[in-house]
């Protein structure tokens, strides 16, 4: 079952619907879903509703520091998501959950999420990269548009709809005729309108958007992009570390790279900034790359 837009409904607010999950039993929710157009669960989603799943079960004053998630099988959109929440260990600093999710009776993603009690010690970030103001640049989602002659009709409505997030990318790359570069981008994102305060709810937007463009970091240096009929790429896995608290509602830089790509995998990195150029947060993911021969 997908969650569709209504008339006048905010996409923010749909996005939100979806990580309200519903509680079936102790340790058990259940989570809808959004078609965005891949014609599968988008990953991100499912790092965000296992997030708020293992959250759920967790004491207050323990804030999510790590996210590590395996993708199993690709996800049925029309199919909701059970999440199955193993309460591994309540420590006295840390508490660690175990979280499956199912659909139809398979596996599909597992993760492992630990909590920590807010604690004081040493600091330090890297430095903001040298990057554009984001009010400069235009919407992702604008550039879309532009292009929607472009876009196969069956995906166009889909591509084309509105968003939850504002991503801007910095030096926007054309999907149908990309160029080789080097494997590196910044894009800077934040939620289209404004949050409630429950931190737990940041994170999980802030997961569900760190897996948007992630993998394609590595296609980048090659000159492909996903849409590229000879590509095959799909995530394998993903993390999450926060750093320190955020707002998602608010302008955050995401700088991401892909040191290494073999055995039709490839590794790509990122890290979050605030504004005013405090680090807030890492990801890491692998993602399958496969080219197709022209018989296959």
């Amino acid at each position: 079952m997908t969650i569709e837009a209504e008339a006048g409904g905010q996409p923010l607010d749909m996005l939100l619907e979806l990580l309200d999950l519903e509680r079936l039993e102790l340790n058990l929710y259940r989570g809808q879903n959004r078609d965005i157009g891949s014609g599968r669960l988008f990953g991100g989603q499912v790092l965000a509703q296992a997030l708020v799943a293992a959250g759920r079960t967790v004491e207050e004053g323990r804030a999510a520091h790590s996210l590590h998630g395996y993708f199993v099988l690709p996800g049925d959109v029309n199919t909701p998501v059970v999440y199955q929440v193993d309460r591994v260990r309540d420590g006295k600093s840390f508490t660690t959950r175990r979280v499956l999710a199912i659909q139809e009776g398979r596996e599909i993603f597992t993760a492992t999420c630990s909590f920590h009690v807010a604690e004081q010690g040493v600091e330090h970030g890297a430095p903001l990269p040298p990057t554009s103001a984001p009010e400069s640049l235009p919407g992702e989602l604008e550039l879309v548009r532009a292009m929607a002659h472009r876009i196969p009709e069956p995906l166009r409505d889909v591509y084309t709809q509105d968003r939850p997030i504002d991503f801007r990318p910095v030096a926007p790359v054309d999907p149908f005729a990309p160029a080789r570069q080097d494997a590196a981008k910044q894009m800077w994102f934040r939620a289209h309108g404004r949050m409630p305060s429950d931190p737990l709810l940041h994170q999980a937007v802030m997961a569900y958007a760190s897996d948007y463009g992630l993998l394609g970091t590595a296609l980048l240096p090659h000159g492909l992009s996903f849409i590229t009929p000879r590509v095959q790429a799909a995530s394998l896995d993903h993390a999450v570390w926060f750093h320190r608290p955020f707002r998602v509602d608010e302008w955050l830089l995401y700088a991401s790279d892909a040191p290494a790509a073999a055995g039709a995998r490839a590794f790509t990195r990122g890290t979050l900034f605030t504004r005013d150029g405090t680090v807030v947060a890492s990801t890491a993911q692998e993602g399958l790359i496969r080219l197709r021969g022209d018989g296959q």
